[in-house]
């Protein structure tokens, strides 16, 4: 009898159910019995021990429905060796509850933090394997984690959206996508969009080539401009502050976010109306797309492999077009960025984007 824990954790994002979906049936097609242990709300579930069997019959018509059946939550890793207001030694708890389920192994589906915190419960002797979940694509050690597509769908059918009304009214339109520490969604859906200009957090921007950039738009005729924003964007200034100062700039702060102050800016410096659009979760709901559900069943397929294997220890990874598989202590902690000297990033240039820079 394999008993298998399962749990998301984190941010939810399209695809999460398709890959639960994966790993059990890839199970249940083998000669081995099998238990499914599903922890609700993420981490939380198994530091409390709030869970539920399934069946197969539960993971039956989920393919193609966003969110999480198990739902999710975050627990921060900063935090997770500080008890909780009970007291309770919240790395004690998992391990104890993982050991009176009897557990043979426990699945987590999660981004960085929750990555961090599978590979601590690795080192504390639990056999784990984990898949790559995020909408940002930031996770080390994955070319593509699921979640991203559908997530660059929905931000790439905003900046769509806005185009005619754009246009209609002759102004400056900011599309702010999500991404606070890494670009790649909104490098993604700008491209793919036709945002004049994007802004990620790897390429600080200088609001002047930003405003020369619309200006020569409109010099050459053209009535709009839209700009793909990523909610973590920074301007050449500030990121030339150290992590103090920038700190205590934000208490200060006064703009709902980066997007709005850009908008500002340009507002004064060219005299032109500028709106501001926050796609916000809606890039994180809905189905996910055909591509996310292939990938995501294919890596809960390859994840199933492994447990039935006894290969524990490993997160289930795509790297040049294959699924893989990678040790967690090589990636627990490590971001996955734009470099600013990719091919992608040269190859927009070339098409005419400006990264204000």
């Amino acid at each position: 009898m394999m008993r298998i824990g399962m749990l998301t954790s984190g941010g939810d994002c399209q695809a999460l159910n398709a890959a639960m979906r994966g790993v059990v049936k890839s199970l249940v097609h083998s000669d081995e019995e099998i238990e499914i242990y599903g922890f609700l709300n993420g981490y939380k579930g198994l530091i409390y021990s709030d869970f539920r069997m399934l069946t197969a019959s539960d993971f039956s018509g989920i393919l193609t429905r966003g969110g999480t059946i198990l739902g999710s939550s975050r627990v921060p890793f900063k935090t997770i060796h500080e008890p909780d207001e009970n007291g309770l030694d919240k790395v004690e708890a998992m391990k104890q509850n993982y050991h009176k389920l009897q557990l043979s192994c426990l699945v987590v589906l999660g981004g960085n933090g929750s990555q961090k915190t599978a590979n601590l419960l690795r080192e504390e002797g639990l056999n784990i394997v984990s898949l790559p979940k995020t909408i940002d694509n930031d996770l080390w050690g994955t070319d593509m984690t699921f979640g991203f597509q559908s997530a660059v769908d929905v931000a790439t059918n905003a900046i769509d959206c806005i185009h005619t009304t754009a246009d209609s009214h002759g102004r400056v339109f900011i599309v702010e996508v999500m991404g606070h520490k890494v670009g790649w969604l909104t490098l993604n859906a700008g491209l793919a969009g036709g945002a004049d200009v994007i802004l990620i957090p790897e390429i600080p921007y200088d609001i002047d080539k930003v405003v020369e950039a619309i200006e020569d738009r409109a010099a050459k005729g053209c009535r709009f401009t839209i700009l793909a924003v990523a909610e973590g964007a920074i301007s050449k200034s500030d990121a030339k502050l150290s992590k103090k100062d920038y700190k205590e700039k934000l208490t200060h702060y006064t703009f709902p976010s980066v997007s709005y102050e850009i908008a500002e800016q340009i507002q004064k410096k060219t005299g032109r109306e500028v709106r501001v659009t926050v796609p916000g979760h809606m890039q994180r709901g809905g189905a996910p797309d055909p591509y996310d559900r292939v990938f995501a069943s294919r890596l809960g397929a390859e994840a199933g492999q492994l447990i039935l294997k006894k290969q524990y220890g490993f997160m289930v990874s795509y790297k040049n077009r294959e699924i893989v598989k990678v040790p967690l202590q090589d990636i627990a902690g490590k971001l996955k960025t734009v470099d600013p000297d990719a091919s992608i990033i040269r190859e927009a240039k070339m098409l005419g984007v400006c990264f204000g820079d």
